[in-house]
């Protein structure tokens, strides 16, 4: 409650007015540092988004190298079909 009497003005709960609102706008400070953090451009969310599509490219990387071994087999051995047919 709010009380007027001597060196008790100003006060909360026994806290002064000026605390209240210092600790009241570190807080909300921190809140908007926290949700940046977790939501901004250099947040959790898209490392987290990163790693996934590293992931994803390194297994198309690994299928591509696989498929390319398969044709480059394919394309010597119809190279040398047609080397045997000349």
């Amino acid at each position: 409650m709010f009380t007027v009497e001597g060196d008790r003005a100003g006060s909360i709960l026994g806290l002064s007015i000026k605390v209240i609102i210092v600790t009241s706008i570190i807080i909300s400070l921190f809140g908007v540092y926290m949700g940046i953090l977790l939501y901004g451009e250099n947040s959790l969310t898209v490392l987290d988004h990163l790693k996934q599509e590293e992931r994803d490219l390194l297994r198309e990387a690994k299928e591509l190298k696989s498929e390319n071994q398969r044709l480059q087999k394919e394309f010597f051995e119809l190279k040398q079909l047609a080397v045997g047919e000349e």
